[in-house]
């Protein structure tokens, strides 16, 4: 198991070096001289001197293989530069970003694993009931929707009509930014606890972003308890006699949660890196919305910066989804064939 992991961190040396080359040289295929966006923008027509210096500075006006090289170096010193629109370190850009996008993703996860899991078992145990028929169809529409769709309906629904309306005010949610700082904001930790009003901030764009996630983690899990409940050591169970429930959450549930682990663990890290939609419906200052900014921006410092650590939390939660199978699954040693 040791060395299975030891080769499963290696991989992750070129799927970051690819994935960010990659980008690296996109960034010089896509239209615009980023000198000139810093500037000001084309249509101002900025100083051919100002453009010089702005290249001087940020050294644009290197052959694109020394860019490359350099850019390497200071990234494996965890440099990652400045801001080619701010002026900002990219490393303050992603510690303010990545914990904004983490405290979502975190309560987003938490719906997802309570309503999709618990929905999910339910409807297997029932099958084929008016419950579990309705949760078919829902999970199904709930798929469907597109996100910005759900945000703005959630939107009207929870926060524009109750102000309409003159509810009272604990009814009204709100619809953009995270809150008003809270006592924990500096821990990352505490962080992830909404303070104060900051729960009524949060809780429209992290059911949003869970929302179909829950209903593809609710299908699953009730596609592998039906599989599961056939198999042959559940009859074993049940002729010695042992209670439905305990069957169920004993023996059912941890070899069902095998397929489950692995979208639980692909989602969080999607629902970190790669929420722009949700973050964007919000205004939420998160990772995915700075990403897709940085785009638009041409700036590469934080387009590379923070899509680094994306791919990286992407890599590190694909190793614990291989090595937590074992836990769940004592026939599974991953690894240990070739070890031998």
């Amino acid at each position: 198991m040791t060395s299975y992991i030891i080769r499963r961190l290696l991989l992750v040396i070129p799927t970051v070096f690819f994935a960010l080359s990659f980008l690296f040289a996109l960034f010089y295929v896509l239209p615009g001289d980023p000198a000139t966006l810093i500037a000001g923008g084309a249509d101002r027509n900025p100083n051919a001197i100002q453009v010089e210096q702005i290249n001087e500075k940020y050294g644009l006006n290197d052959p694109l293989p020394t860019q490359f090289v350099n850019y390497w170096k200071a990234t494996l010193q965890w440099d990652l530069g400045e801001s080619f629109q701010t002026g900002r370190s990219v490393n303050e850009i992603l510690g303010q970003r990545a914990k904004n996008s983490f405290r979502l993703a975190f309560w987003a996860l938490i719906i997802e694993i309570v309503v999709g899991l618990s929905v999910g078992i339910y409807s297997a145990i029932r099958r084929y009931s008016l419950a579990d028929k309705l949760t078919t169809v829902g999970t199904a529409a709930m798929s469907a929707i597109p996100v910005f769709v759900l945000g703005y309906i959630l939107q009207y629904a929870f926060a524009v009509y109750p102000n309409k309306h003159d509810w009272p005010e604990w009814t009204r949610l709100r619809t953009s930014q995270i809150g008003p700082p809270g006592s924990g904001d500096g821990d990352w930790f505490l962080f992830v606890i909404p303070m104060g009003e900051q729960w009524r901030y949060l809780i429209l764009p992290a059911v949003t972003l869970a929302a179909v996630s829950t209903a593809l983690t609710a299908r699953m899990m009730r596609g592998s308890m039906l599989e599961v409940h056939r198999a042959d050591f559940m009859r074993t169970a049940r002729a010695k006699g042992l209670g439905e429930r305990q069957i169920v959450l004993r023996h059912g549930l941890r070899n069902a949660m095998l397929p489950v682990i692995t979208l639980l663990a692909l989602d969080f890290g999607a629902m970190i890196g790669a929420a722009v939609l949700t973050e964007t419906v919000f205004s939420w200052p998160g990772l995915g919305s700075t990403i897709a900014s940085s785009v638009l921006d041409r700036d590469l410092p934080v387009l590379l910066g923070l899509t680094l650590v994306v791919v990286l939390l992407y890599s590190i939660l694909n190793l614990l989804v291989d090595v937590s199978y074992a836990w769940f699954d004592p026939r599974v040693r991953l690894g240990e064939g070739k070890d031998k």
